[in-house]
């Protein structure tokens, strides 16, 4: 057998593969579109997605994910953290909500949700899961200002998108929430309509975004109207803290004939007690909550209420920290704030 040994051990040069780069610019757009149309294309017009995929064509090009993740560091998942307790999480219909609408957002992808409960106290082993690469990014919802997660996740350069106004202001926050304070307000001006003249409310955890800016649109209402905004009482939007507050409501302010109570759950727990007490709901005492999930329809009687569009919101902040792995120095650095909208039923 010959051998030429001026070839021996060497194979046929091969033409340096293709780079995104190049894909990018044979399809007219940005590499962050290329990426997005090559990993699913969401959030991608259906013609830059048909240049993309022409040029992926033309040029041959084939992502490698292993290699991609050795270099990038990517692991094709994000967190959906949520800092309350087990119970909570497995048992509140935001929490599914929330989950829905995110998993809507990455349908398209090949990314994957992972839950990370950061129970109270245990804060610092979540926040070091999540700093040591196990995911991409991650989702925050139901944040208290005690819990310290938005200042750790800013400090440990997690990409992060709230549900939900952080609390610290920051300007360079990514966060996605309903207006509460105009949603507080709309509730207690339905009350004010239909002729009630001792407002109160069940107000939220003022550890919290959402009940501090729905507490205050119900203030907003009843200073407006020249009536006193003393009936407040606070729960922590939980079945049970709405049944305390409103015994401790009645005993304290027993001529309410209107309240408006910061989600759905407090309302659904309030409403047993009033009724229980003998106040006929809307007779004698007019109940309007907040969140319009599943609980509003079935209470007795069936819930006014506020939307809150938990599914629209996780999906648009899913959408949100998808742009922002891909490409975050073109993110507006502006919240996306959704309407409220008041859904009329018969407790007011």
């Amino acid at each position: 057998m010959v051998v030429d040994s001026g070839r021996a051990g060497q194979g046929v040069a091969r033409p340096p593969a293709p780079t995104l780069e190049e894909v990018a610019a044979r399809a007219g757009v940005s590499r962050s579109t290329a990426s997005r149309a090559i990993n699913g294309g969401l959030r991608v017009s259906p013609e830059a997605l048909a240049s993309v995929e022409a040029a992926v064509a033309d040029l041959g090009y084939s992502p490698n994910r292993a290699a991609r993740s050795l270099v990038t560091k990517r692991t094709d998942s994000i967190a959906l953290v949520v800092p309350e307790p087990d119970e909570r999480v497995l048992s509140d219909p935001f929490f599914a909500g929330t989950l829905n609408g995110l998993s809507s957002a990455l349908a398209d992808t090949d990314i994957q949700v992972v839950l990370v409960i950061a129970r109270p106290g245990e804060n610092e082993r979540s926040v070091r899961y999540l700093r040591n690469g196990h995911v991409d990014g991650a989702i925050l919802v139901s944040h208290h200002r005690d819990d310290a997660l938005e200042r750790a996740m800013l400090q440990a350069r997690v990409p992060t998108v709230f549900v939900g106004r952080p609390l610290s202001g920051a300007d360079d926050v990514q966060y996605v929430d309903t207006d509460n304070v105009e949603g507080g307000r709309l509730a207690t001006q339905h009350l004010l309509d239909r002729g009630c003249r001792r407002v109160a409310t069940i107000a939220g955890p003022l550890d919290m975004s959402a009940g501090i800016d729905r507490l205050t649109g119900w203030r907003t209402a009843v200073t407006a109207a020249g009536l006193a905004a003393d009936a407040v009482v606070h729960g922590d939007f939980t079945i049970a803290s709405g049944a305390e507050a409103a015994r401790q409501l009645i005993t304290e302010f027993p001529d309410v004939d209107g309240v408006f109570i910061a989600s759905d759950l407090m309302a659904a727990g309030a409403i047993n007690v009033l009724t229980e007490l003998g106040r006929d709901i809307p007779g004698d005492i007019a109940v309007v909550g907040y969140d319009n999930l599943g609980v509003a329809a079935s209470t007795t009687p069936p819930l006014t209420t506020v939307v809150q569009p938990v599914v629209a919101m996780a999906r648009a902040a899913g959408a949100r920290l998808l742009d922002l792995l891909a490409d975050g120095d073109s993110l507006p650095g502006e919240p996306l704030i959704f309407a409220p909208e008041l859904v009329i039923r018969a407790s007011a």
